[in-house]
């Protein structure tokens, strides 16, 4: 039995082809944790996107609020657009993760699960650092009046939020493979002792024709005596 349900729970997911429940689904914390870092990068590009962007008094032509570092901004669209499309597109795989009959499949990727994850921690890290690092050194004379400087913590503050919230995924991501690689299910080298009376016993062995060599007038069976205890009784 211990084994069925282990099948069953094949990397963390149910059996095949089971009906997709959205309320249980959305009361896993991956899912929740993966809702979370999509709306970090929503957050991340949008300020940047709206008020990213700023001029002196004197000026028509716009520069990056961060230090007027093109690239630091450029860095901060491009990371929370691909990192809003990676969230969607995971949602969508962690919906269709349950219809994976393949143990292969679902290893795959739950392990491209693992390495998306922590390459998006490493990239926050990074990019936390830049723009924590070209918002220090910005000078008060190119925004004089502090214009987007609430979006320009913000979006630090949640590319930093932002590093621990994929490294948490990466995480569940490792348990679910572990859930699955300690499995005896999953090792090429099982086999099923219920599909075949001979596949557990060693080469050779056939323990089929053992009961033909019994003598049934040596057989004995245990009678309770009240004096003795239990005795052999011979027939």
């Amino acid at each position: 039995m211990e084994g069925v349900m282990q099948g069953m729970q094949a990397y963390g997911a149910g059996k095949a082809g089971g009906a997709f429940d959205p309320l249980t689904f959305f009361q896993q914390p991956q899912t929740i944790l993966r809702l979370v870092c999509w709306l970090f990068s929503i957050v991340i590009f949008g300020c940047i996107a709206n008020e990213g962007y700023v001029n002196r008094p004197d000026e028509i032509e716009e520069f990056c609020i961060f230090n007027r570092n093109q690239n630091a901004c450029n860095y901060a669209v491009g990371m929370g657009t691909l990192a809003f499309l990676s969230c969607a597109a995971f949602l969508a795989l962690d919906v269709y993760f349950p219809q994976i009959s393949s143990v292969k499949d679902r290893k795959k990727a739950v392990l491209a699960d693992i390495g998306v994850s922590a390459f998006w921690s490493f990239v926050w890290f990074v990019g936390f650092c830049f723009l924590a690092n070209q918002w220090q050194v910005a000078k008060e004379e190119d925004n004089p009046l502090r214009e987007g400087a609430d979006a320009a913590r913000a979006t630090i503050t949640f590319a930093f939020f932002s590093i621990f919230t994929w490294a948490v995924q990466a995480f569940l991501g490792f348990q679910k493979y572990k859930l699955g690689a300690d499995s005896a299910l999953f090792s090429q080298e099982y086999v099923d002792p219920t599909a075949d009376p001979n596949a557990a016993a060693p080469m050779g062995t056939d323990y089929t024709g053992y009961t033909a060599d019994i003598d049934p007038a040596a057989s004995t069976e245990l009678a309770f005596d009240g004096s003795t205890g239990y005795q052999g009784q011979e027939y």
